[in-house]
């Protein structure tokens, strides 16, 4: 500990909720100095089992979702381990909670409440030496990532019969954050005038993650539709689009078929299905998750046979380093998607980044399903220079939340902010 660091006087947390009225934790750190920092906890919908436990109450209380044992372990074993510690050396502060926890997946303490510690430490340290939260965590971090902005949601993300769960637009012509914003707000409501004239009103609700969730039954009719509202919208030369199909919870163990566009497909059905995807929209630049978490196999096929797409790894990685290092060795993807709270501190989370930019796997930084107004997640993705970032939709002020920071951080930079653009997937 530096001779007048400041030093962590209190750690608390309570139970709030996020953007679908489900229980999360918000924490605040506070120092000696007086200042505070304050993070909420993401969570998703849709989870890989290789995921940090995210520990729930199990009782009567909104359904088991309550995360009151969270704040419990937060209150009684955290924070009296914390405090006194200088709050700036957060390897140190996340390894001890991690020793503390003393399980692989955090299980013992939930991923949830060390997270919740881990990220309000970040913020806590970044204000009592007043500093942007991106600049404490990187001394180098300038580079304003491609919003992967999802406009039509499927999947376990929305009440429609589309299987894929995302289907996203990627403005990497435009020269600034201001500019990529401003097109993915114009294609949006575009696309809203589209579906209302095509398919009603009733279209135009939404899923999870800020996107339209239509009636629609097969990825190329919403691909068909984000083409559509793309050019009315005066935008064909800028945009690029990227797919999440989520293909763990497709995937039968039993029959060892994914249900996929409306049909059974064996794993050698549901390549071509990607690869004939690619073949009929060659602007499609990026696919996460196209095959199960654990067919590595099958995503090693996906990359040899797709070459210049980013192969995302969500559930096959689970922004861990050792889950990481099986899947490059592999050869099974070609890109990372980094999720805080799959591992659950700030330090490994940006630790499986630099892993995976050290191997030329490029990142793309992630939001959950379920968030709140914390704009966290785009100081860390500027820390890390990533090239592109999974924004969700504009619909909100969970997603909205995130997209202001970044013409923030912009603005703040001035003359050194780079949008990433058309490099988003040489940021490696």
């Amino acid at each position: 500990m530096g001779m007048n660091a400041p030093v962590i006087t209190d750690v608390q947390a309570l139970e709030i909720i996020d953007n679908r009225g489900r229980p999360t934790i918000r924490a605040r750190v506070y120092t000696d100095t007086g200042h505070c920092g304050r993070a909420d906890v993401p969570c998703g919908s849709s989870t890989g089992s290789y995921e940090a436990f995210d520990l729930r109450d199990g009782d009567n209380r909104y359904g088991g979702r309550g995360v009151h044992k969270a704040i419990a372990n937060i209150h009684g074993e955290l924070r009296p381990a914390l405090v006194g510690h200088d709050v700036t050396v957060q390897r140190q502060i996340d390894h001890l909670m991690v020793e503390l926890d003393g399980t692989k997946n955090k299980s013992r303490l939930g991923g949830n409440a060390i997270l919740a510690v881990s990220m309000a430490a970040a913020q806590a340290a970044a204000a009592a030496l007043d500093m942007p939260l991106y600049r404490y965590l990187s001394t180098d971090g300038h580079v304003l990532a491609v919003p992967q902005a999802c406009l039509i949601n499927g999947g376990l993300h929305a009440g429609n019969e589309l299987d894929a769960q995302e289907f996203c637009v990627m403005p990497v012509g435009s020269p600034t954050m201001e500019e990529a914003t401003r097109l993915v707000c114009e294609v949006f409501e575009t696309l809203k005038g589209l579906l209302e004239r095509k398919h009603g009103k009733l279209s135009t609700n939404f899923g999870e993650d800020g996107g339209f969730a239509p009636p629609l039954s097969s990825s190329r009719e919403a691909m068909d539709l984000l083409l559509e509202a793309v050019e009315k919208s005066g935008y064909v030369k800028d945009v690029v689009y990227g797919l999440d199909i989520a293909a763990t919870p497709l995937y039968d163990t039993t029959t060892g078929r994914y249900r996929f566009d409306g049909r059974q497909r064996t794993p050698d059905e549901m390549i071509v299905a990607m690869q004939e995807l690619v073949r009929e929209y060659p602007l499609i630049v990026s696919i996460e998750d196209p095959m199960q978490q654990d067919d590595l196999d099958g995503w090693k096929t996906v990359v040899d046979s797709l070459p210049g797409v980013l192969i995302v790894g969500d559930d096959l990685t689970a922004t861990n380093v050792e889950r990481l290092r099986l899947a490059i060795g592999a050869g099974a993807m070609n890109a990372l998607l980094c999720k805080v709270n799959q591992i659950g501190t700030v330090t490994e989370a940006m630790d499986a980044a630099r892993f995976s930019q050290r191997n030329r796997c490029p990142v793309v930084m992630s939001v959950r399903s379920g968030e709140t107004e914390d704009d966290i997640l785009s100081d860390i993705s500027v820390a890390l220079n990533a090239g592109v970032f999974k924004i969700g939709g504009p619909h909100g002020g969970d997603r909205s939340t995130n997209f202001n920071r970044f013409l923030e951080i912009e603005a703040e930079l001035g003359p050194v902010a780079r949008y990433a653009g058309c490099d988003y997937a040489q940021l490696a």
